[in-house]
């Protein structure tokens, strides 16, 4: 007797991509509570437990100030370095640490691939969710030492800017985190290379520097302004420290490098959906 297989689905068959994003939405709750979970349990091993959340980028700031404000006089000619450091500083770290875990995530997370059918795409944004989360004390002590410390700024209207340009900095990270992860489950190697291309990636942001001093070449300038961390330090510091409102070109760049960096994370990762159930 002939089995009707109408309606039948292969399993691990890769959806289609609305379907997928209507999964995705589906698993909030489980991206929600995995964030919230790892960010309890993440540093539970510490005495100091989610302290080093704060206390990593300080020691990386004060190291930096030390290096660079110190010895190699970057600070020269820019106003408030202190807290033109801080706000380079706690602001990569984010989307380094965003970035780098939701590129392992497939990798870390091979038990609950093999065990349970669910839209991969789900790991990766369960570890930015968890960055966005374990980021919250972050900001909070990075416009707390920007009040604090000597020269204080004071709190005004364009303070409030930081919020969507945070937003967009985390859609950037979740596109490129989406891209990665692909990548890194097909090419192990990518994995350990990552670590150096973030590090190129902070030199090339004006972190600890001002661009305008060191860089010369219009063309090598022109580059650095198209860079979108770059552009989020800069729309930061501008609205924290120097009371400006940033240009309408530093919103346009940023916003079109997350979006587009979100789509084609999006619809790349959804291209290999079915590659990561046979790792």
């Amino acid at each position: 007797m002939p089995i009707d297989t109408r309606g039948l689905v292969r399993v691990g068959a890769r959806p289609g991509f609305i379907d997928y994003l209507v999964q995705l939405w589906e698993r909030r709750d489980f991206i929600g509570y995995d964030a919230k979970a790892k960010v309890q349990a993440g540093s539970r091993k510490d005495r100091l437990g989610s302290f080093w959340l704060i206390l990593n980028p300080v020691l990386n700031g004060l190291t930096y100030f030390l290096i660079f404000g110190l010895l190699l006089q970057t600070s020269r000619g820019i106003e408030n370095f202190i807290g033109y450091l801080v706000i380079g500083v706690f602001l990569y770290q984010i989307s380094a640490r965003s970035i780098s875990n939701g590129a392992r995530s497939l990798q870390s997370n091979q038990s609950i691939i093999r065990a349970f059918t669910f839209p991969r795409a789900a790991l990766p944004i369960a570890a930015n969710a968890r960055e966005v989360l374990a980021a919250v004390p972050v900001v909070i002590t990075m416009l707390v030492v920007i009040l604090l410390l000597p020269p204080t700024e004071e709190i005004t209207w364009l303070w409030a800017l930081l919020l969507p340009a945070l937003g967009l900095q985390f859609l950037m990270n979740l596109g490129l985190s989406l891209i990665l992860a692909r990548i890194v489950s097909q090419v192990n190697d990518v994995a350990h290379l990552l670590s150096f291309g973030l590090r190129l990636w902070m030199y090339g942001s004006a972190v600890f520097f001002s661009y305008d001093r060191f860089i010369g070449n219009d063309v090598l300038l022109a580059l650095v302004k198209l860079n979108p961390l770059f552009n989020v330090l800069d729309i930061a510091r501008n609205c924290l420290l120097y009371a400006q409102l940033p240009a309408w070109q530093s919103w346009a760049i940023l916003a079109a490098w997350s979006l587009t960096f979100l789509a084609i994370g999006i619809a790349y990762f959804w291209q290999g959906e079915e590659s990561y159930s046979a790792e």
